[in-house]
């Protein structure tokens, strides 16, 4: 079976240097290209109303996982060397780069930093805000990931010192040291509304410590933000696997391209955040997903890495305005298209610009989009690979970007109402550095002109709201009688804690019946957040959808399906939850508002939740009432343990849920008792039965109606793993890439597997054999080991020049697909994927199409166990003739 395996594994085999690049004569006739003498990437395409240029290369940033342009242009592009699974310190750095003649091509940079494993990057003003994580000076092991800034005030190209620390311990240390970084904390993305957004990998973190000493842990993934200070950390979405970055628009709508476990196939799924929802990953987005707001689209297999919302009047209308999604695993930027759908949206995706392993994207306030691209760089880094591409509009001028530092506030309020995003922001953040007198005055005047476009109208609130702070409320209720600005008020009002004491509580309840379902969302949240448990009784009255459905047993829920009708509710209860509102949801138990009621309370882990619910059932007339509360009190039964980061689902969590790591608590025996003495009373136990199952209670004596245990998550232990078969295909890409590391295997074995898999079929090992796929003879002097192995488990990540896939249309009805051989100006030999040649007469040929996967299937290395693979690519990398 592996024959195809390593057919275009060694894609990446017979070009090293100059295969890396296409001659302009080479690009496709659907690309329109600025080509200099550094020609573009092979595989590199994008529309024909954009132009585009390789601005720097590996020499000067090998690696890029990350980078952020200023406004005035500059790029800083974060070098990480260790990659996702390296371990070692001290080779990760922030990279300046500037084009003085802004033709699109580097001409300097310096070195501005030294960070391990950068994982984001914000450049705003003299201030550049880090990810990255952080390694023990003792150890020489990952301590954790914090956000820090960095200055430059005298503008030489090198930070000023030692940086600030704003976050710290934002990433639980114990998998960065077994795993790296593959799922930790990520891409950080500033919006209008000044909070610092952060995306976190479901490693999440324990006692992450703001600038205040505010501690906030977070099992899972999902986003948290921070003021730029440092303070103020909190959560803003949980229940997402994987989010790398975060596109943010003008309104503050937050979108991202995550995936779903691996065993699920890398799913990709593309969804809009709302503050305080819950999204369900692992263990609510399967069999309880009535219960989350679901992703907007499943796109099938991918890796999503950096996200912006395009938002430059210099850009064609139909690429502005639109969040744009870069996915590694594809190499492509995607666009989304995003349509209204009450407080949500629906959406369509389209390919727009393709670069080999795309890290990540920012426009500066000029117009001009960076792109970094991984390029193979594999799972360690590689000083070899990686580069940064610029691409601008076709009509595009450059216009100097102003010193914000000695503009005047006229010069900055012009900028706030300027038609690009990031000068808005710019001119946000320096207009807040001035007084805040100033700042309130000038921002105020934008917020209340009608006349502006609602987005500029938005910063200007926005900035506003910074800079007058607590003494700003009274104006943004006048703001909020505005029909068209409402929303956004609402959301101003409600958006720092501390102010909330003064924030009229009745504006809120008034706005939760409001037309507009945005409006409602923004008040909903607000009730949440302004702590205020006399808004619970209109909370409850949120009514809910029919969408509201458990799915049927043994069915997967759509967690992936837009549900614009379950918002409303959705939010009501966090919110509910938010203001730990056990008494008024028990109080409700059994009126017209009891099914929201009962939905709130099964987060609800208090003793007078289920003191209150037992009181309800005892009470309760009709069999509906009585079976939806036995229903929540078996959800309370047990509860979530308290996370410490000792511990981590792994790339394949048990997705049953509704908890992954289950314990009992105070209240549980009263819950037991109860479930025990009605269930002694049923005639028919199914009910309990399923009721055990389905929560997971583990009581005996309610007994079970599963037959099959649940998969156990495969373990990497190198110690047992050595013979077991078939672990490759039972195991994540990044799992097996760790094993490899260290299993040296045996060539011998290797050299078996060679022949026995089928490989000399499409692969020669001599000069003196007859040369058919990619030639293996000297793939070790070519490829490292860990490169060979990633060629194997993902053919299409590296397909040699020469050696694509060919569809042949050909007279007589006929087919064929395989690599080219052997051309002549008259005839093809084609070779297939099982070895078999045939020659085609070029006067016979309808079509000939070169297709962008590899003749190789994925996952034809799955019967093997991790020794065999090891083996394999011992045998391969012995290879250096």
């Amino acid at each position: 079976m592996l024959k195809v395996n390593i057919s275009l594994l060694t894609a990446f085999i017979i070009f090293i240097g100059n295969a890396l690049f296409y001659k302009p004569t080479d690009l496709r006739k659907n690309q329109s290209l600025k080509i200099s003498n550094d020609s573009l990437l092979k595989g590199f395409s994008c529309p024909l109303e954009l132009l585009a240029n390789y601005y720097a290369g590996p020499s000067i940033v090998p690696s890029p996982s990350c980078l952020a342009v200023a406004p005035s242009g500059e790029v800083f592009v974060g070098v990480d060397m260790i990659g996702s699974l390296g371990k070692t310190p001290g080779k990760g750095r922030i990279v300046k780069l500037i084009d003085d003649d802004h033709n699109g091509k580097m001409d300097s940079h310096t070195i501005f930093a030294m960070v391990d494993n950068p994982r984001g990057i914000i450049s705003l003003g003299d201030k550049v805000y880090v990810l990255h994580t952080t390694f023990s000076k003792e150890t020489g092991k990952a301590s954790g990931m914090d956000l820090v800034v960095f200055e430059d005030i005298n503008n030489d190209g090198v930070a000023d010192g030692l940086p600030q620390p704003l976050v710290q311990n934002i990433c639980s240390p114990k998998f960065l040291q077994s795993r790296g970084t593959d799922h930790s904390t990520n891409g950080i993305r500033m919006g209008i509304d000044g909070w610092i957004y952060i995306s976190v990998g479901d490693f999440g973190f324990t006692d992450a410590i703001d600038r205040s000493g505010k501690k906030l842990t977070m099992l899972g993934g999902g986003i948290v933000r921070v003021r730029p200070d440092g303070t103020e950390l909190e959560i803003f979405t949980h229940g997402t696997r994987n989010i790398y970055d975060t596109a943010i628009d003008p309104f503050m709508n937050i979108f991202t391209r995550d995936n779903t476990n691996d065993g699920g196939g890398w799913n990709i799924r593309f969804s809009h955040h709302i503050q305080s929802g819950e999204y369900g990953y692992p263990t609510l987005f399967k069999n309880f997903t009535e219960e989350i707001i679901p992703a907007l689209v499943d796109l099938g297999g991918g890796s999503g890495t950096g996200s912006i919302f395009i938002d430059d009047a210099n850009w064609p209308e139909k690429y502005n305005k639109v969040p744009m999604m870069a996915d590694w695993g594809r190499n492509q930027l995607f666009v989304h298209r995003i349509k209204p759908d009450g407080a949500t949206f629906t959406q369509t995706e389209e390919e727009f610009i393709k670069l080999s392993q795309i890290t990540d994207v920012d426009v500066d306030a000029t117009g001009q989009m960076y792109l970094s691209a991984w390029d193979g760089a594999g799972y360690s880094g590689n000083p070899n690979k990686g580069y940064v591409v610029r691409v601008v509009p076709k009509d595009w001028k450059y216009e100097a970007f102003p010193n914000l530092k000695k503009a005047d506030l006229a010069q900055i309020a012009k900028l706030l109402k300027s038609g690009s995003g990031t000068a808005r922001l710019a001119a946000q953040q320096e207009l807040l550095s001035r007084s805040d007198v100033d700042a309130a005055e000038v921002s105020w005047a934008i917020a209340t002109d009608k006349s502006l476009a609602l987005d500029i109208r938005v910063a200007g609130l926005f900035t506003y709201a910074q800079a007058a702070g607590a003494s700003g409320i009274p104006n943004l209720v006048k703001l909020a009688a505005e029909d068209s600005i409402r929303e956004i008020a609402l959301k101003a009002l409600a958006d720092r804690k501390a102010f909330a004491n003064q924030v009229p509580l009745n504006l809120f309840l008034k706005s939760l019946k409001d037309p507009s379902p945005r409006v409602q969302m923004a008040a909903t949240i607000g009730l949440g957040r302004l702590g205020k448990l006399e808004a619970a009784k209109a909370l409850l009255d949120v009514k809910i959808p029919t969408t509201f459905i458990a799915p049927e047993k043994g069915k997967e829920g759509p967690h992936a399906t837009p549900n614009s009708s379950i918002v409303p509710s959705h939010l009501a209860v966090r919110a509910l939850v938010s203001l730990n509102a056990v008494e008024a949801c028990v109080a409700a138990v059994g009126t017209k508002n009891s099914t929201l009621a009962l939905w709130a309370l099964r987060y609800m882990h208090h003793p007078k939740a289920v003191s209150g619910l037992i009181a309800k059932y005892k009470v309760a007339k009709d069999a509906k009432t009585k079976r939806e509360i036995l229903t929540t009190l078996s959800r309370l039964y047990k509860k979530e343990a308290p996370y410490d980061s000792s511990w981590w689902w792994s790339t394949r969590p048990d997705t049953h849920g509704p908890y992954y790591k289950d314990i009992v608590w105070e209240s549980s025996p009263a819950i037991k008792a109860i479930l025990l003495q009605e269930w002694k009373k049923a005639a028919d136990k199914t009910f309990f039965v399923e009721l055990n199952d389905k929560n997971r209670m583990g009581i005996a004596e309610l007994g079970t109606g599963e037959t099959i245990a649940a998969k156990e998550e495969v373990k990497v232990d190198l110690q047992k793993i050595r013979n077991k078969k078939g672990q490759v295909g039972e195991a994540s890409i990044e799992d097996v890439m760790l094993a490899m590391a260290k299993i040296p295997g045996k060539a011998e074995l290797g050299k078996t597997l060679f022949t026995k898999q089928g490989c000399i079929a499409c692969h020669s090992l001599s000069t003196s054999e007859s040369i058919k796929g990619p030639f293996m003879g000297q793939i070790g002097s070519i490829m490292n080991r860990e490169q060979i192995a990633e060629s194997i488990l993902k053919p299409n990540a590296s397909i040699s020049q020469g050696f694509a896939s060919v569809l042949i249309e050909a007279k007589g009805d006929m087919s064929y697909m395989g690599f080219v051989t052997e051309e002549t100006s008259t005839q093809l030999t084609l070779r297939d994927i099982g070895g078999n040649v045939s020659k085609i007469k070029k006067s016979d040929i309808i079509s000939r199409k070169e297709l962008e996967t590899s003749m190789m299937p994925a996952g034809l290395a799955n019967a093997l166990s991790y020794e065999e693979l090891a083996s394999l690519i011992t045998f391969l990398a012995n290879q250096k003739k």
